[in-house]
């Protein structure tokens, strides 16, 4: 996934996985953006992992999106617990295709995961997800860092030759 969630994934000259992936991606930015949650793509987290998306509601509070599109990257993704000290809110984002019952074992922590389902055009929440806290100065932290990447994502994006500066 990319910054280029506008364009139309049909259009995308990427492989079906990709496609597939950006579409969910798409439809759940715009089911955030009617709820007024806004999102970024490929954050990177200090733990030196990277959320599908990660955006912050009207009241500061800040929502995860693990997206898959396969079973098999559903079923051998090991890190997702990862992502839990880093937001308020976590999802699950799959295609309606997805069989998602998978995501009702205790494996999958029901108890703290929501499940959206998108495709390229809208979304809907069909588990909502609870919310567990985050510390007031750790929500501080990562309300910080999302904001500057996407401030830095914006400036590059209107002069690509500002990525020089800054972290990457």
């Amino acid at each position: 996934m990319s910054d280029s969630l506008l364009l139309p994934a049909a259009a995308l000259d990427l492989p079906e996985a990709e496609r597939r992936s950006r579409a969910v991606a798409r439809g759940i930015c715009r089911l955030f953006a009617r709820n007024d949650i806004w999102a970024i793509a490929e954050m990177p987290l200090r733990n030196n992992r990277r959320a599908d998306l990660m955006g912050v509601d009207a009241k500061g509070r800040i929502v995860i999106v693990e997206i898959k599109t396969a079973r098999s990257d559903l079923l051998g993704d090991g890190k997702w617990p990862d992502y839990l000290d880093f937001c308020d809110r976590f999802y699950w984002g799959l295609p309606p295709e997805l069989d998602r019952s998978v995501l009702e074992s205790a494996d999958y922590r029901p108890d703290c995961c929501g499940i959206i389902v998108a495709d390229g055009y809208d979304a809907e929440i069909v588990r909502p997800a609870p919310s567990h806290p985050l510390n007031a100065a750790r929500r501080r932290v990562e309300v910080e860092r999302l904001a500057r990447a996407a401030l830095r994502r914006q400036v590059v994006a209107l002069d690509p030759e500002c990525s020089a500066f800054g972290a990457g």
